[in-house]
Formats: structure tokens, C-alpha cells, sequence
């Protein structure tokens, strides 16, 4: 057991479907809906990822087929329009490519992205080497942790490191993913870093602190 914060490592997908920047139209849309993805990487050379292709990026060809865009709008839209009348994820894909370390933990990731309005981010190596992708499914995994799991693991990292000469007296519960902990503690200052800590156990919801200071039993 250990206490040490999940990493993208520990969730992400390693069977991963890349494209190559001269893979055609028709075979990203199919690659796609075969995977049932909404986007794909593209790499090049012995695995480097270049960029990213989406549906997203294949949207402009499907608005703009039946009209063209006035002077205006195409000038506001250079981007989309020019990706209207592309055919290869060279063309088509959204490069530089927003990436992520393996080694990076989740609420990193979560937070990257947020901030890049990414739902999928590659995982490369130092050398820019694809190595998985990591979804926003695969950072609500450590939902999954059962119960027992989560108990144990606040009682061993939190509880008894916190309160070596206590931690008997403490009660840890955890039902679907809420944690309880009650019981009487020496020290009244560790009461609220116990809260901090237990909550920040991979996998807990929410956390109820019902310790108290005081002597306790034995």
C-alpha cells in the first residue's frame, strides 16, 4: 500500500491509434468511429507526436460544404476554412500538440485540461516518444477504489502516522467513497491536517471529521 499520489502511468491507455501526417480524410473520420474517440494523435518518425487531429478539425469540410464563406467570415475563420478544403492530418491537425508526462499527477492533468479545453491528451516520453493516452474517463478511475481499499489506506497513511500514540481510539469508515473519521486524539492541531489529508486519498468524495481532543482510551 502506499500513500505516494496517482500518475497519469496509473490510468492512461497504452493501446493507442495514431495516425501519421499522410493518413487521407476518409481514414481519420473511419478511425474515429472505429475507436469511438474524438481525437487522435498524429506522429511521425519512430513515434514522436507532432500534433493532434479531431473531430473538431474535420467539422469545417462537412458546415462549408454546400456554401462558401463571404470575405468576412472566411477572414475571421482563416483557420476553419483553410481546414475545409484539406485532406491530410498534416493539414487538418492541431499542432503543436497539447501533451502531458506520465509522471504528471491527476489533478495536473485535470487542471491542463481544463485550461486547453482538451477532453484526451497524449503521454509522451522526454523525447516527445507517444507512450499512451489519458482521457477524462481514465481520471475518474480512482473513483473505482472500493471501500475496503480507501479504509485502509486512510487508516495506514493518515491516522496512524498522524497519531502514533492514538490512532487506536480513531474510527475510519468509508461508504461509497465518503469517509468518516471519529474518535478522541491527543493533539487537537492535527485534527484539521487529518481532514486535509484523508481527503486527499485518491479515490475519497468527500470527507466527515468527527475527531475530538482529548485523552484517549489506553
Amino acid at each position: 500500500m502506499t500513500s505516494s499520489p496517482y500518475t497519469v502511468a496509473d490510468v492512461m491507455t497504452t493501446e493507442v491509434l495514431a495516425v501519421t501526417p499522410s493518413t487521407g480524410f476518409k481514414d481519420i473520420a473511419a478511425a474515429l468511429e472505429r475507436r469511438k474517440v474524438t481525437a487522435l494523435p498524429v506522429i511521425e518518425g519512430e513515434g514522436r507526436v507532432v500534433g493532434v487531429v479531431s473531430e473538431a478539425d474535420l467539422l469545417p469540410k462537412e458546415e462549408f460544404h454546400e456554401h462558401r464563406p463571404g470575405l468576412v467570415e472566411g477572414v475571421r475563420r482563416l483557420g476553419d476554412t483553410a481546414k475545409a478544403g484539406s485532406t491530410l492530418a498534416e493539414q487538418l491537425m492541431t499542432t503543436p500538440a497539447v501533451t502531458i508526462r506520465p509522471d504528471a499527477t491527476l489533478p495536473q492533468a485535470a487542471r491542463l485540461m481544463a485550461r486547453r479545453h482538451v477532453k484526451r491528451l497524449p503521454v509522451v516520453d522526454a523525447d516527445g516518444t507517444l507512450m499512451g493516452i489519458v482521457s477524462r474517463a481514465d481520471l475518474l478511475k480512482v473513483f473505482l477504489r472500493t471501500d475496503e481499499e480507501l479504509t485502509a489506506e486512510i487508516r495506514e497513511s493518515v491516522v496512524e502516522r498522524l497519531f502514533p500514540l492514538s490512532h487506536a481510539s480513531v474510527t475510519v469508515t468509508v461508504e461509497h467513497g465518503v469517509a468518516t473519521l471519529s474518535g478522541r486524539v491527543r493533539d487537537r492541531d492535527l485534527i484539521p491536517v487529518a481532514e486535509r489529508l484523508a481527503r486527499s486519498v485518491e479515490g475519497v468524495v468527500d470527507v466527515h471529521c468527527r475527531l475530538a481532543a482529548g485523552d484517549a482510551p489506553g
